[in-house]
C-alpha cells in the first residue's frame, strides 16, 4: 500500500504552533493550492489543504513561514474522526508533513530572476569573490574531457 502527497502551494495563514500534554510541538496551516485545469472563460480554482506537521518539523514552519509564502512540502493523508459542537460525527482529512522546503515568496514571484533577491546581493557578491583566488580559468583546449 501507498499514502504519499506532495503538495507546493502558499499559507493561506500564519502556521499555528502548539505543544501537546508531554511538550511535543505541532503546528497546523492550510495551504491553497492551485488545480492543474482551468475551464474556458471560468477562474482558476484552488483547493484548500490542511497540513499538519510534528516536532522540529513543526518548529521550523512556524518559525520560517507566514501567510502568503509559497511551500513545497510531502507527507501522507491522514483521516480522523470527531464529534463537532451538535454531536455530529465529522471525519477531517489532512495532509501530515514529513518534509517541507523554501520554494519562494511573493516578491520571488513576481520578479523574473529566479529566486535572487537583490537585499543581498552584496553578501553574495562578497562570499563568491572572497574565495576565487584557488582557482584559474582553464581554456576549452585544456579540459581533461
Amino acid at each position: 500500500m501507498l499514502n504519499v502527497v506532495a503538495l507546493m502551494g502558499r499559507l493561506t495563514a500564519d502556521p499555528e504552533l502548539r505543544k501537546t500534554p508531554s511538550d511535543v510541538s505541532v503546528a497546523t496551516f492550510r495551504i491553497a493550492v492551485d488545480r492543474a485545469f482551468v475551464r474556458q472563460g471560468e477562474e482558476r480554482q484552488a483547493d484548500f489543504i490542511t497540513i499538519v506537521c510534528w516536532r522540529q518539523t513543526a518548529e521550523f514552519v512556524s518559525r520560517y513561514f507566514k501567510k502568503g509564502d509559497m511551500i513545497a512540502l510531502n507527507g501522507r493523508i491522514q483521516t480522523r474522526n470527531y464529534e463537532d459542537n451538535q454531536g455530529n460525527r465529522r471525519t477531517a482529512f489532512e495532509v501530515v508533513a514529513d518534509n517541507v522546503s523554501f520554494t519562494g515568496s511573493k516578491r520571488d514571484s513576481s520578479s523574473s530572476n529566479g529566486g535572487y533577491s537583490p537585499e543581498n546581493k552584496s553578501e553574495s557578491a562578497a562570499a563568491f569573490s572572497s574565495g576565487n583566488d584557488d582557482f584559474e580559468l582553464l581554456g576549452n583546449d585544456d579540459m581533461p574531457f
